[in-house]
């Protein structure tokens, strides 16, 4: 099973697509999303997020996950 996984800002889609795990820069630390991961909603704060092999840098932004999709909005 995969994520289906949005990333993107105000302006355009940054990545859509399928992956394994999201690592991301939340206020409490850094935390991953994996299939059949709980609900969640956070923000996130100044840093990296990876999408499997990918780095983006990212100044903030909000991330939901739910049912294997994962939404990330983001200042770059």
């Amino acid at each position: 099973m995969l994520l289906e996984v949005s990333l993107l800002n105000p302006q355009r889609i940054i990545f859509q697509g399928k992956a394994k795990s999201v690592v991301l820069p939340g206020e409490e630390g850094v935390f991953e999303i994996l299939p059949f991961h709980k609900p969640i909603l956070s923000r996130l704060i100044s840093g990296s997020i990876f999408i499997d092999d990918k780095v983006f840098r990212i100044r903030r932004g909000i991330v939901k996950g739910y049912q294997n999709q994962v939404r990330i909005i983001v200042e770059e």
